[in-house]
């Protein structure tokens, strides 16, 4: 089966109409965050941002399949010194809307250097916020097991009597693990804190995604031939991974020149496939498709 990338030039509110119903498997994306990328997005102020994403995440809720997953990178800025409550309120909201609020997963920039302000340190981390439309909704979560690592040789070693049952846990939080269970294991399975480095090469793009922050969540929630969404693709990361992992993708964004750089960024991916070369189809002046 060939593997597609199709792009599109144009705000993702009224790009995404253009899409089928229950077409997309994942969508992973890092929108404008409120007042953020002035020079290129335009901003959007903190209180006018749910109002904003509102309209575009609906689009996502009808093109989202039912089994398919929405992972959305978002952070709430500081406002005349305090946090904003502009994620809480969009996250209110969506739910409103239809969707399920999943998971939450903690990006921690790694390599994130020092810093200070007078009355807080430097971010170093980030959220991803998991949205579905239902409950059972498709996930391959051995794909993304861990190393054992160094644990293993404390805990395991000296296991107490608790550690080998199902003991109720102490928090309300309903059963702890069998840590007996992994013995004679090699992997675990992951926390949902993604330990990464930002990405600091791309002179490109302002807020460019690490290669590894979406590719893991396309092996988390989709396998070869599904379709993965970047409805704010800017420099086309999350497509470039999605391809070279044998994923179908689509692209939007409103830069015409993100829009033109992604189009020559793809080009070099089917060397990594060995695959034919890609072929482009003219669909609109702002649409264009790369087969192979």
């Amino acid at each position: 089966m060939e593997i597609k990338t199709d792009l599109y030039l144009g705000d993702s509110k009224e790009q995404l109409k253009q899409l089928p119903d229950n077409s997309v498997d994942l969508i992973v994306t890092s929108p404008p965050y409120a007042d953020q990328r002035k020079s290129t997005y335009g901003g959007v102020h903190p209180d006018r941002y749910v109002a904003w994403f509102l309209p575009i995440s609906a689009q996502l809720l009808r093109v989202l399949k039912p089994t398919g997953t929405f992972i959305l990178n978002i952070k709430e800025k500081v406002v005349e010194g305090e946090r904003s409550t502009y994620v809480m309120e969009l996250i209110i909201e969506m739910r409103k809307q239809g969707w399920l609020w999943t998971e939450e997963f903690i990006w921690h920039k790694k390599n994130s250097y020092p810093g200070k302000w007078p009355n807080r340190f430097r971010d170093a981390w980030e959220r991803l916020l998991q949205f579905n439309r239902q409950k059972q909704f498709n996930m391959y979560q051995e794909e993304v097991m861990i190393p054992m690592g160094d644990w293993a040789k404390t805990r395991l070693k000296n296991l107490s009597g608790i550690d080998k049952i199902r003991d109720a846990s102490k928090v309300g939080s309903g059963f702890g693990k069998n840590i007996s269970n992994w013995l004679d294991r090699d992997k675990a399975y992951p926390t949902n804190v993604l330990h990464l480095a930002t990405e600091c090469s791309n002179k490109n793009h302002s807020a460019a995604f690490p290669e590894e922050l979406p590719e893991w969540f396309i092996k988390l929630f989709t396998q070869e031939n599904d379709t993965v969404l970047d409805p704010f693709m800017g420099s086309g990361t999350t497509l470039t991974v999605a391809s070279r992992m044998k994923r179908n993708s689509i692209g939007i964004d409103v830069v015409p020149e993100y829009y033109e750089m992604v189009r020559q960024q793809l080009k070099p991916v089917e060397l990594y496939l060995l695959e034919p070369p890609i072929r482009y189809e003219e669909v609109s002046p702002q649409r264009r498709i790369a087969v192979r």
